[in-house]
């Protein structure tokens, strides 16, 4: 299929991002939310974004305009009737992603490929609140999704070849690098290989052997990462990494290492959920 449209379910940070490459790429974009406040927010972090690309000479006042015009907002989910391809980018919650793909399901063609932006969850039961299987494929972004090249393309139990293929294609008319993660595993790729070393970090921290600003240093410096692990737990949400640490202990209780820290616990419990609450592991308010 001939991908012109894409829906987009979920205007926060992910669901912002995702619609803005998208319309940067030329697609119309379609984007559903609960609320037009919600709705209007995104949109406004998506022009705050571009203005600075204008400022800083990486596109004209005429192209912003351009690629803003390509993007449709709407808290309707019948609007989404006769998009070419679906993003969702809802919350990171099981029962919350079936539900919005039981209603994709009904208002959509049964052609098009429903894809799904979770970092962790089982694509295969998300894929159960339809009547097509074979269609829904996972479609991992990363955070910013204007700047970071990576897509993950998961496949469920039941997606077929030709789903995988066509949404490494859309990723890649996004502008984007695609992986194939080729079994339905928690956590994927990329999560897989980070919350390890977001555990140790924390052990680290808790056993007294560096404070937390000398294990950012000596991630950065000493494995080349733009940012240490502390820093990079605040810029992607406390209570996203405690999510998934506690998804992981749950659907591999074999494995040890997927043990939450009290203090991660403790600082979600007190709202303190990183740079979006202004304080986490570290505190943005001074």
């Amino acid at each position: 299929m001939d991908v012109k449209t894409i829906g987009v379910v979920g205007i926060g940070s992910m669901g912002q991002g995702i619609a803005q490459v998208a319309a940067q790429a030329g697609f119309t974009v379609v984007v559903r939310d609960l609320d037009d406040k919600i709705l209007a927010k995104g949109l406004g972090n998506i022009d705050k974004f571009l203005s600075k690309s204008v400022e800083k000479g990486k596109m004209t006042a005429d192209q912003k305009g351009a690629l803003l015009g390509r993007i449709k907002v709407t808290t309707k989910v019948a609007e989404l009737a006769d998009v070419d391809f679906i993003i969702e980018a809802g919350f990171e919650a099981m029962d919350v992603k079936k539900k919005i793909f039981a209603e994709l399901d009904d208002v959509t063609r049964r052609e098009i490929v429903l894809g799904t932006n979770t970092s962790s969850l089982s694509i295969t039961e998300i894929a159960t609140a339809t009547k097509r299987p074979e269609k829904v494929v996972g479609m991992h972004f990363f955070n910013p999704v204007p700047l970071m090249r990576l897509v993950e393309v998961v496949r469920g139990q039941l997606t077929s070849s030709d789903t995988v293929s066509q949404g490494a294609e859309v990723a890649k008319k996004m502008g984007k690098e695609s992986v194939e993660v080729k079994v339905d595993v928690p956590a994927f790729i990329v999560n897989r290989l980070m919350i390890p070393h977001f555990i140790e970090a924390m052990k680290l921290l808790e056993t007294g052997i560096a404070t937390k600003e000398d294990i950012d240093k000596a991630a950065k410096l000493g494995l080349n990462y733009p940012m240490g692990p502390f820093e990079l737990m605040d810029f992607t949400g406390l209570d996203i990494n405690l999510m998934v640490n506690e998804y992981l202990r749950k659907e591999l209780p074999q494995e040890l290492k997927w043990q939450s820290s009290l203090e991660l616990k403790n600082l979600v419990k007190a709202g303190k959920l990183g740079k979006k609450t202004g304080a986490g592991w570290y505190d943005y308010n001074k």
